[in-house]
């Protein structure tokens, strides 16, 4: 489908949900709950080897649990995987870039699918966006290593594997490449959805097994719009800097109806269908606050200044730019949320997973005794199943873009563990936890 297409989707779509608004609702103050474990800060400078944690992914132990561990990409640092005492159990760094003038690896976001047949044996992966060299690399994961304590990743990526989008090397050097990442199973196939840094596209891939290697090839291309009809009838793009275009990055899949939400980060929260690996239309279910806002690129500071005070009220009441993580969490009978990082505001949305998503609430994660609260989080991941003591009722994972205390000025991130029942609890009209309904390892 055209960009053009969806933009005149979007305008009508947006038109009606405009003309059927009464008197505005109030929007209910968000909640605030507190991480339990937090995995150690990590440093982007040359001392702490560029490291900027971003997303993060739980694999679930299939005999033990309590014994799962959580992979978070670092950016140009590679990966970290963790226990779920946050504790550091191995560290793989990103490939190293292959010619003097070329871009090293930079690992941006990562995903599970489990069962994947893999030279004749069922193999979880771990899937990463590898945006410095515009490949997905797929790592499989040993849960013997997990039992003994060992290094549990190996990279198993096809020495083949052609870049996501760019047409050729020196292309990727340009890097408008893989950005996010979301994986899924359809029965025997395994797919990955992946966006693509400063473009609106994303691409849907199909793994396939090459020889006892992951690979994978395209199935389906999809462009969301890059400008939007307001319903004033004006044109208006979101705010992004000379040349880029709308990107998306937060992006999860919904493991049973095959739903895919993407958060485009200007733009707000968009479901796509996904049906015999194809891209179905997408519909825009959530705005950002700053949608319609007219604003200029100031260059000197190299930043889009927003016009606030001709905000023409086009906008939602949810999400503050940017849009960010999101995760979905399964419950039984298709009930259950989507969860969307509102970055502007330091919080996370919560939409009810079945058709329609209403929103629900927000919630922040604020200081606790164990832990800072969350700021500026870009990746997030919930788990429903009991994961051992810690987390006997589930576990949601986010990323922390100012992890505290700080270390002079140095930028630090990590990643916050709280858990599920946590956050459930807080809202007034408590949300399910339901650790029994949905098993991740059985999607089919």
């Amino acid at each position: 489908m055209s960009a053009s297409a969806l933009t005149a989707l979007a305008a009508a779509a947006l038109a009606a949900v405009t003309a059927a608004a009464t008197t505005p609702q109030p929007v209910p103050a968000p909640v605030t709950v507190t991480a339990r474990v937090e995995t150690p800060a990590v440093y982007d400078d040359e001392a702490g080897g560029s490291a900027n944690a971003d997303d993060p992914a739980v694999w679930v132990d299939p005999t033990r649990p309590g014994r799962s561990i959580v992979i978070g990409t670092l950016k140009e640092a590679g990966l970290d995987v963790h226990g779920l005492d946050g504790r550091r159990i191995q560290h793989i760094a990103a490939p190293q870039a292959p010619g003097e003038d070329a871009a090293p690896g930079r690992f941006n976001n990562v995903d599970i699918v489990y069962g994947f047949d893999l030279a004749g044996r069922k193999t979880d992966l771990a899937l990463v966006s590898d945006r410095g060299r515009d490949r997905v690399r797929a790592y499989a994961i040993d849960p013997v290593a997990v039992a003994k304590g060992r290094p549990p990743l190996r990279d198993v990526t096809a020495a083949d594997v052609a870049p996501v989008f760019a047409a050729d090397e020196s292309e990727v050097d340009e890097q408008r490449t893989a950005y996010g990442l979301a994986a899924y199973r359809d029965g025997d196939e395994a797919y990955v959805v992946v966006s693509r840094r400063e473009e609106t596209s994303l691409r849907l891939l199909e793994l396939e097994d090459r020889g006892g290697r992951v690979g994978y090839r395209t199935e389906d291309t999809l462009d969301l719009p890059a400008s939007f009809t307001l319903p004033d009838g004006t044109s208006w793009r979101p705010c992004a800097d000379p040349g880029e275009r709308p990107q998306v990055e937060g992006m999860a899949v919904d493991q049973e109806e095959h739903v895919l939400y993407a958060a485009q980060e200007g733009v707000g929260l968009w479901r796509v269908a996904l049906d015999d690996a194809r891209f179905e239309k997408p519909v825009l279910l959530d705005r950002v606050r700053e949608y319609g806002t007219p604003w200029t690129y100031d260059s000197a500071e190299e930043e889009c200044v927003l016009d606030t005070a001709h905000d023409p009220g086009f906008g939602g009441e949810h999400l503050s730019a940017d849009a960010e993580g999101v995760t979905v969490y399964h419950a039984g009978d298709g009930k259950g949320y989507v969860l969307a990082s509102s970055q502007g505001d330091n919080t996370f949305a919560a939409y009810d997973r079945r058709r329609g998503n209403a929103y629900l609430g927000s919630f922040a994660i604020g200081d606790g005794a164990a832990t800072d609260g969350v700021q500026h989080s870009d990746g997030s991941t919930v788990v429903n199943v009991p994961l051992g003591r810690n987390f006997p009722q589930g576990l949601l994972v986010t990323h922390d873009g100012e992890a505290a205390p700080a270390d002079g000025d140095r930028e630090s991130t990590n990643f916050k563990f709280t858990p599920w029942e946590s956050v459930a609890r807080a809202f007034p009209r408590p949300l399910r936890v339901d650790t029994e309904s949905f098993d991740p390892r059985d999607t089919d």
